[in-house]
């Protein structure tokens, strides 16, 4: 738009410029051709009554002219031409057409180039055999043309960048709203429902404001049914759950006065209840993830070292980067679950983690889990983060396939601090979970 505003405007004042000086010219030739001709007149009155045949007379009338520094005057008597000065140039230069129609007794007007300038010869019929030719330089003219013609195209150059920022102005007063809806957008697929446009910012949008409002309102009202949903669920399966998980401890434990086959089923009935369980407690913190965080100070290598003795890691698994900030303002139940969910992932899918890295960035905050697997395929990489989603080797590298929600809750907990997760690939192999937070002010 600031282009086309830009081009137009260009379009325009070069139309306007080029009129304005043609114009302009043809005015002042025209007042200049008038007064060349009122002149000669004048001074073929004067000839007319002086000349007398003889050449002396011609030369002296000649010399008795007014002409200037801008004109010449030339007597064509009989053929040839006279002049006040010895200037060969200024006969040979006269258009023959021009001499032509005089001496046929007729006067005329021709705009011609003399020695490199500019001039306007009058031809004026003075008696027989006799003509008057006045030769009427206009550098004069020209130099003001010149300067006319700078100031036109000065004037075009400022009317285009006016244009130009002209459309550059229209084009963010028009975008503007586009912009503020964008912008609502993107917050609210960052998961702020509280984001709304302005009605009384763009009136002209108020129709789109509105639907955008209410289009908003709905999904959010959407949104928290389903959290409560499965909030409620998830805690009204807890004591049932209990109850079960308790029964089936019972038969776990006297499975030895079991027969073989009932043996079995109750063991595959005891995992079941606390991969259940495990589903029903990650439900439920799903559901609380729209809470903020209780922020405090924490030292990070100290808990991520253990969460590994909890998990029966090695405390060395946990390298500090020298000169990493390790005390992070963080919620430290949230960031427990973190690292106890990342090293869990990476004993079930990647071969168990091979390193635990608190990284050195001036900017950022972050922290790295390596484990020894397959690492994650790039087509997974943008969905392994999701809600029940599993890697598409997950099951092959694995006893179990989990619940499927470890890692949105990671992404959950890392985003509801401001921060992001992802997967690369590690160097050597594997894959490396990466997490990044903000950096805080020393």
């Amino acid at each position: 738009m600031t282009g086309g505003f830009a081009v137009g405007a260009l379009l325009v004042s070069a139309a306007v410029g080029v009129g304005s000086y043609q114009l302009t010219r043809w005015f002042l030739l025209a007042q200049r051709e008038d007064g060349a001709v009122r002149t000669a007149m004048v001074d073929v009155g004067i000839v007319q009554a002086a000349v007398d045949g003889d050449d002396p007379g011609v030369l002296q009338v000649l010399r008795s002219l007014d002409t200037g520094g801008n004109r010449r005057v030339l007597i064509r008597r009989d053929g040839r031409f006279y002049s006040r000065t010895v200037d060969a140039g200024l006969t040979a230069s006269i258009p023959a057409g021009l001499v032509t129609l005089a001496e046929h007794g007729h006067g005329g007007v021709q705009l011609t180039r003399i020695g490199g300038r500019t001039a306007l010869v009058v031809a004026v019929p003075a008696g027989p055999a006799i003509t008057l030719y006045e030769i009427d330089f206009t550098q004069d003219l020209d130099r003001s043309l010149q300067v006319l013609a700078l100031i036109l195209t000065l004037v075009a150059t400022a009317t285009t960048g006016a244009g130009a920022l002209l459309g550059w102005y229209a084009a963010r007063r028009v975008l503007r709203p586009l912009a503020t809806v964008a912008d609502a957008a993107r917050e609210i697929a960052a998961g702020d429902f509280t984001a709304r446009l302005d009605p009384d910012t763009e009136p002209e949008l108020a129709r789109l404001t509105a639907s955008f409002n209410q289009m908003v309102e709905q999904l959010a009202q959407r949104v928290e049914r389903d959290r409560r949903f499965a909030a409620d669920v998830s805690h009204e399966l807890r004591s049932p759950l209990q109850t079960i998980a308790a029964a089936a401890s019972v038969l776990h434990n006297r499975r030895s006065a079991l027969d073989e086959r009932t043996a079995t089923a109750v063991g595959l009935l005891t995992d079941e209840v606390g991969r259940f369980q495990a589903l029903v407690t990650d439900l439920l913190e799903l559901a609380r993830g729209d809470q903020p965080p209780d922020l405090a100070p924490v030292d990070m290598g100290a808990l991520a070292r253990q969460v590994c003795r909890a998990r029966g890691l090695p405390a060395d698994l946990v390298a500090v980067e020298p000169g990493a900030q390790t005390h992070w303002q963080v919620d430290r139940r949230r960031f427990t679950q973190v690292l106890a969910n990342l090293l869990d992932n990476a004993l079930a899918h990647g071969g168990g983690a091979v390193a635990l890295r608190i990284v050195h960035q001036r900017e950022a905050r972050v922290l790295e889990v390596d484990d020894a697997g397959p690492g994650v395929c790039p087509a997974d990489r943008d969905t392994i983060f999701g809600r029940f989603v599993r890697g598409r080797s997950a099951g092959a590298r694995g006893g179990s396939d989990g619940t499927g929600l470890g890692l949105a809750l990671v992404a959950q907990h890392v985003a509801a601090h401001g921060g992001r997760v992802s997967v690369h690939e590690r160097p050597g192999g594997g894959a490396r979970f990466r997490v990044e937070l903000p950096g805080e002010q020393r």
